[in-house]
């Protein structure tokens, strides 16, 4: 049976579905563009003449917003992992949005640039060989690949699988201090505790081979420890971009991915992907999303 619920979602994705086109260049309304802003009640503005088709758009997802997000995250937390680069801007933003629907950020994870860079990848693998002996030794299998054993011990160390959220264990701690004692990612601070959420914010495409292995590593890593993992990205990170290619990936079976965050429609699509990943992997959302402008489930 067709419900109302379903009629509802399904208005919205076509809103949603036309925001992601515009936004993306198609179609008579290509010079169409948005913005993120820090405030939370700022919304994506739209430059000067444009048509009033765009503007009532983006008025009609803004407005949209508050009712889509509901408490779709309540009593749930979320560790934020952002990659080098990454807008801050768009992390405000994401921030700002977990919060509305009723989430909290564990911790940001910022990872640095070593991390990432190819040419790091011995200090990344001795790390990693250190700590699985260390620490971990049964928690992360031995075979796994450098990106993938860091991204689990990370993930260890930032995520869980009880819904709930866990404490930090001592081990966690360790990790984490290693991590960012070997200058691989900024000191978070103070972690309260495990979130069963991550969301993986993108950052600077390097447009490299080396690099997409490293972040599709990341992922599946982050994604064998914690309950859900969304990878997200703006809208020039989907189709060709990196997440992009990271959806080619067969790393991007365990973990959800939307692109389009610079937007108020990509933000709303995040949150929802995070809320269908506390009982489903994988999907693909967004802008270009395989899967449609968003769950729908």
């Amino acid at each position: 049976m067709i419900t109302l619920r379903h009629h509802v979602l399904t208005i919205v994705a076509v809103f949603l579905a036309l925001a992601a086109g515009i936004v993306l260049g198609g179609g008579p309304l290509s010079d169409v563009g948005a913005t993120v802003t820090t405030a939370s009640k700022e919304k994506d503005a739209a430059p000067a003449g444009d048509s009033p088709q765009a503007a009532y758009n983006g008025s009609f997802v803004d407005a949209l917003e508050p009712t889509l997000l509901g408490a779709r995250l309540a009593e749930r937390s979320v560790a934020v992992v952002t990659v080098p680069g990454a807008d801050e801007r768009v992390v405000t933003a994401l921030a700002d949005a977990i919060n509305r629907a009723g989430g909290s950020i564990s911790a940001r994870y910022s990872l640095s640039d070593d991390l990432v860079d190819p040419t790091q990848k011995s200090l990344v693998d001795t790390l990693g060989s250190q700590l699985l002996t260390q620490q971990t030794k049964d928690a992360v299998a031995a075979e796994a690949s450098t990106y993938d054993r860091i991204g689990q011990l990370l993930g260890l160390a930032v995520a869980g699988k009880d819904a709930e959220g866990e404490e930090v264990t001592g081990k966690g701690r360790a990790i984490l201090d290693a991590i960012s004692g070997a200058g691989l990612m900024a000191e978070p601070g103070r972690v309260g505790r495990r979130a069963p959420l991550v969301l993986l914010v993108l950052g600077t495409d390097a447009d490299d081979e080396g690099a997409d292995a490293i972040l599709a590593g990341l992922a599946e890593g982050l994604a064998a420890q914690a309950t859900g993992v969304v990878v997200a990205g703006t809208t020039a990170d989907g189709a060709s971009g990196q997440l992009g290619r990271l959806r080619a990936d067969p790393a991007a079976a365990a973990v959800a991915s939307v692109d389009g965050t610079d937007t108020t429609a990509g933000r709303v699509a995040t949150i929802l992907s995070l809320q269908r990943a506390l009982g489903t992997q994988g999907g693909s959302f967004g802008a270009s999303g395989s899967d449609g402008p968003l769950p729908l489930g």
